[in-house]
């Protein structure tokens, strides 16, 4: 095997390493519970990225985008058939009323920012 095939190999395992790292090994942040309200900021990803709210009850989600990525411009809530554009620097609010317990997914418009909604 020449030098330049072990660099080649080193080089995409490493790639390979870094991209499970970054997209399926990020720790999840603590659960914030939502009340009637709560505040999510866009910057570098969601956060809080998990919240927890109640079954029945309308919850006001708050998002103000502080991050200029092109990714981050709008907020993606499949199961609630709510894709939302968010505007840089300003508060966009979601109203939520869910009707069944689970967890649900929300992510940026290409799916590479993800966070969840817990409904207990």
């Amino acid at each position: 095997m020449t030098l330049d095939a072990v660099i080649v190999i080193a080089a995409s395992m490493t790639a390979i390493g870094f991209t499970y790292w970054f997209f399926l090994m990020k720790k999840e942040e603590d659960m914030v519970v939502a009340g009637d309200s709560i505040d999510i900021t866009v910057d570098g990803g969601y956060h809080p990225s998990v919240i927890s709210i109640t079954k029945g009850k309308t919850t006001k989600i708050h998002i103000t985008r502080k991050d200029p990525s092109p990714c981050l411009e709008e907020v993606v809530l499949a199961d609630f058939k709510i894709r939302q554009y968010l505007p840089l620097h300003k508060t966009v609010t979601i109203e939520l009323t869910p009707q069944h317990v689970g967890e649900f997914q929300f992510s940026c418009g290409m799916h590479m920012f993800h966070g969840k909604v817990r409904v207990m």
